[in-house]
């Protein structure tokens, strides 16, 4: 009996698995896009928040705020329903109020959602540049928030200064020469002119009676890239009296990564502020206090000007004013994970990880959890001293980090799974954790979503990690076509982690076998793999992704003759330095998104000054060389010795890798004959995100991955 009916659950499953279809672009949009998990200040219940598009073609989308039992035990159910986009939920400290930001009313302001009277939420600003990341004080009577505001109106008070502000957008609208003037750098960032506003952090009474300005003068007081935020980067010091906050650099803010830890009352009106960590020339940002106020942490980088460098968790002694006694110490420079017994009964010995630290939280202990990518994902660490700790959660990707009393909230995705918000128990064991949102549960159980499979290649001084992702209803005794893709960054990492611009899913859905390899400048191996790619992009990272290339080719099951290759941003300079190099001879098409071909121009067209300057070792006129050994462009008659064919994307709002790349390669790839594609976006900027702009940039990607390497197994 047992014999026939363990044959029934096989044949059961079998049929199920049978039953499930490949992913299709369709179902990239359908996916719920879940983010921001709080924990309530009790423990009990996880607020977060769910995206979702309703028309692709229209580009109609909302996002709702849900909540969820950390028990796991009840349905999640929704809180919001504006229609519109509720995000950035935040507990009020007494955990009856949820605080978040909202366009409901047309544009972006901040709104309560009393949870204990019930009814519809109540807006608590009104301000004429908007309002976001709102954040509580420890006593539940203030709120702190962000809007980019003229600096010549800050030091007014705020009924003044917020309608000279309303009065000068309304003149700049109204004005029919749109000419713009430029007296500084950043006039413009990643997709948008910036002009001459400054993001300026305000203190709001929670019954919205009294708003003022705390940051004003000409300087950012929140960071202006997301290369130096991580969350909520200010917070209110235990006294509540004062605000400590991420400020960019005072000076060269566009060619320098000093981002100071800075600190203000909440009643002040200078446009001088107090720097806690100025002695340090790198970054130093995302300030948060322990659970006793004794101690503030912070992430910190040593090199100036190199946005890659390893963030470690800087700790240090403070005042309840929120001034430090002393110097902060790092408590996770060499981190030691120390020995202990396994799941599997065995001990696991101690292992020093050369590796950086994405997030962080305090626990109720005064120890603290720690995210940081490793090996191709995300791993999960209670650091219960400086410099040691163990294992929490290792796999997949972490984001959104939050803590309660009774334990850990964090979003988790896999290549094969979007994020979900995930609830692990302090006491938990290890790997152990709870889907408290299964927003996308129902569309999952449809597909067949296969596993990736992690592999190491020899590349000289060492390995290279790489994931091989094959196609639903893979075949090994057939030819398959291969999809090689390289990563932006440089400093990124393909992880085992989900995204909804490049989908590896999707890719190996079409009917290829996808290859996401990690060569040098990947994040996640110890960095001096991460140093190694600074000045050197077409020299030892191009020759890994060579070693890599040739090890797909051994695959028995991979047609030698069908393989194309693409890349956006690094990734797509890298499809361009292919170009023009030996290894194009072994691809039948290039996929180039956003790629930089030429070094020279590209100094002075992008934003980020620091970051050519950094990986380049200076500026153009002084090394003039280095900024020409691995550009593309210099060796652009090679394009026409190869010929391989390449997609060309590139956009007009697009201020990281300015539009002008794309068109210097496209023109050298049509005056030599090479079959060439150009698509151009007016209305997007280094990413796509317009919703109906993303199925276009689908559309067209597959069609000449198509034309070039059929898909299939042969």
């Amino acid at each position: 009996m047992r014999f026939l009916l363990l044959l029934t659950v096989l044949a059961m499953t079998q049929s199920a698995d049978a039953a499930k279809r490949p992913m299709t672009l369709d179902d990239l949009f359908k996916f719920k896009r879940v983010a921001e998990p709080q924990i309530s200040p009790d423990g009990k219940q996880v607020v977060y928040q769910v995206g979702e598009i309703l028309d692709v073609a229209t580009n109609k989308k909302q996002t709702h705020l849900w909540l969820a039992a950390t028990d796991g035990k009840t349905t999640p159910r929704q809180i919001t329903s504006s229609g519109k986009a509720d995000t950035h939920p935040r507990w009020s400290p007494d955990g009856t109020k949820v605080l978040f930001e909202s366009n409901r009313g047309g544009s972006g302001q901040l709104y309560v959602l009393d949870l204990a009277a019930g009814g519809e939420a109540k807006k608590l600003t009104s301000v004429s540049t908007d309002a976001a990341t709102g954040v509580w004080s420890p006593d539940g009577k203030l709120i702190a928030f962000v809007s980019a505001v003229y600096p010549e109106f800050s030091e007014l008070p705020f009924v003044e200064s917020d309608k000279k502000n309303t009065e000068k957008d309304e003149a700049i609208e109204k004005n029919p020469v749109k000419a713009k003037t430029f007296t500084k750098l950043f006039y413009r960032h990643w997709d948008s002119y910036v002009g001459d506003k400054r993001n300026h952090l305000f203190v709001i009474t929670a019954d919205g009676k009294d708003c003022r300005d705390v940051t004003p003068g000409d300087r950012d007081a929140y960071p202006t890239s997301t290369t130096f935020s991580v969350g909520d980067d200010f917070t209110f010091t235990p006294d509540g009296k004062h605000i400590l906050f991420t400020a960019v650099p005072e000076k060269g803010e566009a060619w320098s990564t000093n981002h100071d830890i800075c600190r203000v009352s909440i009643d002040n009106k200078s446009t001088t502020w107090e720097s806690l960590t100025g002695e340090n020339k790198g970054a130093d940002v995302y300030p948060k206090f322990s659970p006793d106020g004794k101690k503030l942490a912070w992430r910190s980088q040593k090199k100036a000007g190199y946005e890659a460098d390893k963030w470690v968790v800087m700790v240090g002694n403070v005042k309840p004013d929120g001034t430090l006694a002393g110097k902060g110490e790092p408590w996770t420079d060499q981190l030691t994970w120390g020995a202990g017994v396994t799941p599997g009964g065995g001990t696991m010995q101690p292992v020093i990880a050369d590796v950086s630290v994405n997030d962080f939280a305090w626990l109720p202990d005064g120890t603290m959890a720690v995210a940081v990518d490793e090996t191709g994902s995300h791993t999960l660490y209670h650091l219960t001293a400086a410099n040691f700790g163990q294992r929490l959660r290792s796999g997949g990707a972490l984001g959104g980090l939050a803590v309660a009393p009774t334990g850990l909230a964090y979003t988790r995705a896999h290549l094969d799974a979007p994020a979900e918000v995930c609830f692990r128990a302090l006491a938990a064991e290890r790997d152990t954790d709870v889907n408290l949102s299964h927003a996308n549960d129902a569309l999952l159980a449809e597909l067949e979503r296969p596993r990736p499979e992690s592999v190491k290649v020899k590349i000289e001084d060492g390995e290279m990690q790489m994931w091989i992702l094959k196609p639903p209803g893979f075949d090994e005794k057939k030819k398959w076509p291969v999809a090689f893709l390289v990563h932006g960054g440089p400093q990124g990492a393909w992880e085992d982690a989900w995204s909804f611009r490049w989908n590896p899913q999707l890719w190996a859905a079409q009917g290829y076998v996808v290859v996401l390899p990690n060569p040098r400048g990947s994040t996640g191996f110890g960095q001096k793999f991460v140093d190694e790619i600074s000045g050197d992009w077409g020299g030892k990272c191009y020759r890994d992704l060579v070693a890599g290339l040739e090890h797909v080719k051994k695959l028995p099951y991979v047609d030698k003759d069908r393989m194309g290759s693409a890349g956006a941003s690094f990734g797509g300079y890298m499809q361009d330095w292919f170009a023009v190099n030996e290894i194009a001879k072994d691809f039948k098409c290039l996929i180039s998104h956003c790629s930089v071909y030429n070094f020279e121009s590209m100094w002075g067209t992008t934003e980020e000054l620091w970051f050519d300057e950094y990986e380049h070792g200076g500026l153009p006129w002084e090394i003039p060389g280095k900024y020409r050994e691995f550009s593309p462009h210099t060796k652009a008659g090679n394009l026409g010795k190869y010929k391989t064919p390449m997609l060309l994307i590139q956009n007009d709002l697009d201020f990281r890798c300015p539009v002008g790349q794309g068109i210097e390669l496209f023109t050298a790839l049509q005056r030599q004959g090479v079959p060439s594609r150009f698509v151009n976006f007016p209305d997007e900027g280094h990413w796509v995100l317009k919703p109906a702009n993303s199925k276009h940039w689908h559309t067209e990607v597959f069609a000449w991955l198509t034309k070039y390497v059929p898909p299939g197994g042969k």
